[in-house]
């Protein structure tokens, strides 16, 4: 990732899988965008939830890369007890250059990258 890396923590969002996406569009992407406009690689946080949020995360992260290119857009899955895993799931992607648009979900007493 570039020197501008920037983590962006997707916090608050609903529990069901439509109103998180909408509300990840609504509050999330226009912050992300306007970073990426300034050149910054971009690191989304997001918390676990069940598998029916998946999709739309992983869609959402794709897209984000594409208009960012070429800069980065990436995205962590972790909860407060994966603290280590998700920092260490960040720098990886930060030593990791030709990596976008992907979603990497940490877990676990370990906190290894799943």
């Amino acid at each position: 990732m570039s020197e501008g890396s920037v983590v962006l923590q997707a916090t608050g969002l609903p529990a069901a899988p439509l109103d998180a996406a909408a509300h990840f569009h609504r509050e999330i992407v226009p912050a992300a965008r306007r970073l990426m406009g300034e050149g910054a690689d971009i690191v989304v946080t997001f918390a676990p939830a069940d598998h029916a949020h998946d999709g739309w995360r992983l869609a959402a992260i794709q897209e984000l890369a594409r208009e960012a290119a070429p800069c980065r857009v990436n995205a962590v899955v972790g909860g407060p007890a994966d603290h280590d895993g998700i920092a260490q799931a960040i720098a990886f992607l930060h030593g990791s250059a030709g990596i976008t648009g992907q979603v990497v979900k940490v877990g676990g007493k370990s906190g290894a990258v799943a």
